[in-house]
């Protein structure tokens, strides 16, 4: 490597030799920053003067020997032919004058005989005697065979001014110069090989990436050789092609690290001292930090630039900080960036800055230093950097000496973690609440606690905060029981509208603006242009979902399921906004719409567009809240297996899961697609985790209870399932969040009323579902009349589980379809009719096993696997993803209650035509289909038209 972008220097050194040989004595010094290769050239050198049959004598200075007297000349007669030098001596006076004279004697005499050719390395750590010997012997050595290397660094002087001064007044110096490796040249070192031959398996990729090589050693050599020798061993564990980063402690930043020991201890510090001051760094800086001269600290910025290792005052690649912060005292880095953060706040700086220093030290006992780390808390939130703002705030909070204040400091940590980190949010509101308990907390801080407690669908305990701030407030407008009834509009609007002390000073972008967020959709601020407001009915029933209930608010669904205009405003606005601490919760409440009101399939879009996006911003706590409507949504859909996958994959984006609410209702989610899954243990191995205190009044833990009783009613315990759902009603009563659209535990009741036999009492809470004003929804009415079913005789069983069919059927919930079809199946055998029933089972079967509930496909035709098939399947003998070009509109309404199971009269009521009609259709739908009997219709079929139903 050494001999590459070395031929002018070389040159030089060779002209220099061939002068020696010739009986002309030359002086050469070396000049360089360290690890640009001076110690390699002059070993060239030496090895080409041992080839000629000179004598080389050799020497290094060192730190270690410098304050030893004649320490290098003694290493220079060691290497001597023995009994050619005398051993130096120390005396004093005249006496070390004839030493000198006798050694330089020594020289002349041995250099008649052979060439004699001296190396000393290292020329400033040489000791002051052995410099007076060497001078000597270049005064005297005009016209001997006597050649005189020396190396020495460009930055790194001797203290010996007048060493220096005397070289250069010798006619016979020469000054070489050694400059860093440019792009080419490090290309070149790249494509020979460290050693000249290249490695064909890697070398020669590796010149392919000569400027990240370069880049990163800044051409140094030495640093160079390391960083190669580093990546090869690292390339056997990266992908193909990748070029592997230098880790602190690996080969790389050790070569740094031994660049700076030969460069001294004053370097060593200035290097450390710009480790600690980072991004801020100035060697003005770093002189005050280190105590020292501003001149001395540009020398060595000058040095470490020359080297390569930093760049202006940046190290080229962060390892090297790392490193260099790594090794250093502990208590000595503390000191240096405490007084870094004096520094900085002194200069002005901005508050990141000097916060960053404040959190290296883990220091906020100055009198400035709170208001600091929390200006810069709020200024990386705007940059959208929450995991240091987070910490910005810790540090602020131990610093802090004032109750309400670390209170203040809470609420907000709460607010900033949950974009990473949902648990930890959860439980910096402990000390707010208990603050609360012990009547420490004033009113100012109980609207924005209220608000977090309410988006993290904490209940209870945010109606409790709105009680207390009800009776400091002096406000009596409010019913006795504030979060389980309704609330004034005024109240409501002090508490978690206005944010009255909610925020930080200077602070603009509270996460919980949007708790009442969704009236602002049927304002029509996000409306499309040119599109018609909502109607009066849209807004009226939006602002009695959101302004009645308090806090239960945020959780609440609107009236006025028939028009859709609540799922469309909520589309529009997901289409309109971008996501950003401020819409997180009204974004959550417009999927929340879609997936009840506007259809899953979009909620399933929506929910994977946002949570990718959270992905990009590098927020796991969003992405795994959003992952989490994610799964829910796809489970109303019947959706089991990706319902499954979802939630498993947002419990495992958050660093945590023991203590957590809201990982509780994404632990629900879980377990109620696993037991309609049939997957029975895996279910309960969630449900034997331990859950928080707080869940039991949590909107969270209304779908934990529900999936507990669904685990429970499958596997047999009735009672305790029973109990779970009971539970449910008396919660969501009392929070005015009594809609089966949201939790139909009226017939999760009824199902378990059944199995103990209670028909009558499961008739009561079936009829009271459907009195409710969800009874429209399909899904609702689908699931409704499955149920009411089962109290009923067999015919007229048939006649609701029909209508149960069509309904679900438009609901788009597969899996409640299944079920529904199943128990169709099941009533059609009991009449007797085995053709309709073998075919809805048929079609059952498949569904079930679409959805991957196993239990429910072995429960409705036994012994049938998925694996084995139906064996009554026809084989394929059309195309069926073409159906809509085959068949019209009203051949593929008959065929698809055909598929149903339907008779011809069913459909013809159904329908409003004639049952010649219907026939006419059917025969056209075989022939088209090349089929001769509806029992080969396919079992896709239903899947294919169901938009035209």
């Amino acid at each position: 490597m050494v001999l590459i972008d070395r031929e002018a220097e070389l040159a030089l050194l060779d002209t220099a030799l061939a002068g020696c040989m010739a009986g002309h004595a030359r002086i050469v010094l070396v000049e360089g920053a360290v690890g640009c290769g001076k110690s390699e050239l002059a070993d060239t050198v030496a090895e080409s003067a041992e080839k000629a049959g000179a004598v080389v004598l050799r020497a290094m200075g060192s730190a270690a020997e410098r304050a030893l007297p004649l320490a290098v000349l003694g290493q220079l007669v060691n290497s001597a032919p023995p009994g050619t030098l005398p051993e130096p001596a120390q005396n004093q006076g005249p006496s070390r004058i004839e030493a000198m004279q006798a050694f330089s004697d020594a020289v002349h005499d041995l250099s008649t005989r052979t060439p004699v050719v001296i190396c000393v390395d290292d020329l400033h750590l040489v000791d002051d005697l052995s410099c007076r010997y060497l001078l000597q012997l270049a005064r005297r050595a005009r016209n001997a065979r006597i050649l005189l290397v020396l190396t020495e660094p460009v930055h790194e002087r001797s203290d010996d001014p007048v060493f220096g001064t005397e070289l250069l007044r010798q006619p016979n110096f020469t000054r070489v110069r050694l400059e860093r490796l440019g792009r080419y040249a490090v290309a070149e070192v790249l494509a020979q090989g460290l050693d000249g031959q290249p490695d064909t398996a890697g070398d020669e990729r590796l010149a392919d990436h000569a400027g990240h090589f370069w880049t990163v050693s800044g051409g140094n050599p030495l640093l160079l050789r390391a960083l190669v020798e580093e990546y090869r061993v690292a390339r056997r564990n990266s992908p193909a092609g990748a070029i592997p980063e230098p880790e602190a402690g690996g080969a790389f930043t050790q070569a740094v690290l031994a660049c700076l020991y030969r460069c001294g201890p004053r370097t060593t510090q200035l290097a450390e001292a710009l480790a600690v001051l980072g991004r801020t760094g100035t060697a003005e800086l770093a002189a005050q930090l280190l105590g020292i001269t501003t001149p001395a600290a540009v020398q060595g910025v000058a040095a470490l630039n020359a080297a390569g290792i930093l760049e202006s005052f940046r190290f080229r690649h962060p390892a090297v900080r790392r490193s260099l912060l790594d090794r250093m005292d502990p208590a000595a880095r503390t000191g240096l960036h405490r007084r870094a953060a004096r520094l900085a706040h002194q200069y002005g700086m901005p508050a990141s800055a000097v916060a960053g220093q404040l959190l290296a030290a883990q220091h906020a006992d100055e009198d400035w230093a709170v208001p600091v780390l929390r200006a810069a808390a709020e200024q990386l939130l705007a940059d959208g950097k929450a995991v240091p703002a987070a910490a910005c705030l810790e540090l602020a909070y131990q610093g802090c000496t004032d109750d309400e204040q670390r209170a203040e400091f809470r609420t907000r940590l709460a607010a900033v973690t949950w974009r990473t980190n949902p648990g930890a949010a959860e439980r910096h509101l402990a000390e707010p609440l208990d603050a609360l308990r012990a009547d420490r907390l004033a009113p100012a801080r109980m609207g924005p606690l209220a608000r977090l407690l309410a988006a993290q669908g904490r209940i209870d305990e945010a109606g409790d905060v709105l009680a207390r701030l009800g009776t400091a407030t002096g406000d009596t407008g409010r019913r006795p029981d504030p979060q389980h009834g309704t609330a004034p509009v005024s109240s409501l609007g002090s508490a978690l509208g206005s944010r009255p002390g909610g925020q930080l000073p200077g602070h603009r972008d509270d996460p919980l603006d949007g708790l009442s967020a969704f009236p602002r959709w049927a304002g029509g601020r996000t409306r499309a242009a040119g599109s018609p407001p909502p109607s009066t009915a849209a807004h009226s029933s939006v602002n009695a979902a959101t302004v009645a209930v308090a806090p239960a608010a945020l959780w609440a669904i609107p009236d006025g399921v028939q028009d859709g205009t609540a799922a469309e405003d909520a589309e529009l606005f997901l289409r309109g906004t971008t996501l950003a601490a401020a819409t997180v919760e009204p974004i959550v409440q417009a999927l929340r719409v879609l997936q009840h009101l506007g259809g899953a399939q979009r909620a399933v879009h929506w929910s994977q567009v946002i949570g990718e996006e959270a992905a990009r911003r590098d927020a796991p706590g969003w992405q795994a809240l959003f992952t989490s409507l994610w799964a829910e949504a796809l489970l109303r859909q019947g959706d089991l297996q990706g319902a499954e996958e979802r939630a498993a994959l947002a419990l495992k984006l958050v660093p945590e899961r023991g203590g957590s609410v809201f990982l509780c209702g994404v632990a629900a989610t879980l377990v109620r697609a696993r037991t309609a899954m049939g997957h029975y243990d895996a279910a309960a191995r969630v449900l034997s985790q331990p859950v928080p205190e707080g869940l039991a009044g949590s909107f969270h833990g209304l779908g934990y209870l529900r999936a507990r009783g669904q685990y429970h009613l499958a596997t047999s315990r009735y009672h305790a399932a029973l109990g779970d759902f009971l539970d449910i009603g008396r919660r969501t009563k009392r929070w005015g969040l009594d809609r089966p659209l949201l939790l139909p535990w009226r017939t999760d009741a009824a199902e378990a009323l059944l199995q103990l036999g209670e028909a009558h009492q499961a008739e009561r809470f079936v009829t009271d579902q459907l009195a409710t004003r969800d009874a429209a929804n399909p899904w609702v009415s689908g699931i409704s009349l499955r149920l009411r079913a089962a109290t009923r005789e067999p015919r007229e069983r048939q006649i609701l589980l029909a209508k149960s069919v069509d309904e679900l059927r438009r609901s788009g919930d597969r899996y409640e379809l299944a079920r529904s079809m199943a128990e169709l199946g099941q009533v059609l055998k009991e009449l007797g009719e085995s053709t309709r029933a073998n075919m809805v089972n048929r079609r059952a079967w498949h569904l079930a096993q679409e959805c991957g509930a196993e239990a429910l496909r072995e429960k409705t035709l036994p012994g049938h696997s998925a694996a084995g098939g139906m064996p009554e399947d026809p084989a394929p003998v059309a195309a069926y993803a073409d159906l809509e070009a085959k068949l019209s509109d009203s051949e593929k309404r008959v065929a698809m209650l055909a598929v149903h199971g339907h008779t011809n009269r069913e459909i013809a009521m159904k329908l409003y035509i004639t049952v010649s009609t219907v026939e006419q259709h059917l025969t056209r739908v075989y022939r088209k289909l090349s089929i001769s009997s509806r029992q080969e219709l396919p079992v896709d079929l239903q899947l294919s038209v169901t938009e035209m139903a």
